[in-house]
């Protein structure tokens, strides 16, 4: 089956499913889908809604927000209806439900494929919009992404045993080492020419941030992926994928971070002069 073909079949299918509340926010309905994805019995499809709840939690989503449990009125033959347990999702949820189903099941299969190309649309459309904004407008919203990722990267760093504040700054130095090509939190705060309170994050362009965020992103999915326990292996973790990072880069040919230009302004003084100009 083409990649065309399944885009067709599934958004028939996994649309044709769609509800819309009075608020006019969308969502689906956990029987419906366990038809849609082939499972002969919803008791069958509960442990995959609940592998997939378990990803939603551990990817440090509000599992709430896409899982809601109620009760939903149903036929049971002859007219005769009846209030079941149901589970309200949303497209995240039902992301997250096809990524955790049996991959065996052709329908599976391809519906992982379809939500492949639904984010990959996404990921081109939302290229097209970062494109338009100006370098000072990129680092403003590069550098929110990643002061969302970096709580999230501090969760997992958590769970695997870096617990006091002491231990995440040393966790975060490994990252910035391997990024950096041993640079540290200390040494880029002088490479730069910082002050001991500023922040490094709050005074790189929009490249710089990039390189980042990817290392933040990465690192928060290794750990978590394997299941990696310790200080010392998270550490080591968090260092192996900034040095990755930073090969990229160089195979790429860019320039390392390193040796990228400080910004004039910093991220507190583009927010400041935002605000002012929302305020006219």
């Amino acid at each position: 089956m083409s990649v065309k073909t399944i885009d067709q079949q599934h958004r028939a299918t996994f649309e044709g499913i769609r509800h819309v509340d009075e608020n006019g926010s969308e969502f689906w309905l956990a029987r419906p889908l366990a038809k849609v994805l082939d499972y002969s019995e919803y008791r069958h499809f509960l442990p995959v809604v609940e592998r997939a709840r378990e990803a939603c939690r551990n990817s440090g989503h509000l599992v709430s927000d896409h899982f809601e449990d109620i009760l939903e009125m149903v036929e049971i033959g002859s007219g005769a209806r009846r209030e079941l347990p149901d589970v309200r999702l949303s497209r995240y949820a039902c992301y997250l439900i096809v990524q955790n189903a049996d991959p065996n099941k052709p329908v599976i299969a391809n519906g992982q494929t379809y939500f492949a190309i639904q984010t990959r649309r996404q990921e081109l459309a939302d290229d097209a919009n970062f494109a338009q904004l100006s370098e000072d407008e990129k680092r403003l919203a590069i550098r929110q992404e990643l002061a969302n990722h970096n709580k999230h990267l501090a969760a997992a760093a958590q769970d695997a045993g870096v617990e006091t504040s002491l231990d995440f700054a040393i966790f975060q130095d490994h990252g910035y080492k391997g990024l950096y090509g041993g640079l540290g939190n200390r040494e880029i705060h002088a490479r730069k020419g910082l002050k001991k309170s500023q922040k490094i994050l709050d005074h790189m362009g929009s490249t710089e941030l990039a390189a980042n965020l990817f290392r933040a992103t990465q690192t928060e999915e290794k750990l978590r992926r394997e299941q990696v326990r310790g200080k010392s292996l998270a550490n080591q973790t968090h260092f192996e994928v900034g040095r990755k990072v930073r090969q990229t880069i160089a195979d790429l040919g860019g320039t390392m971070p390193e040796d990228l230009p400080k910004p004039d302004t910093s991220i507190q003084q583009l927010e400041s002069a935002k605000k002012k100009l929302e305020k006219r």
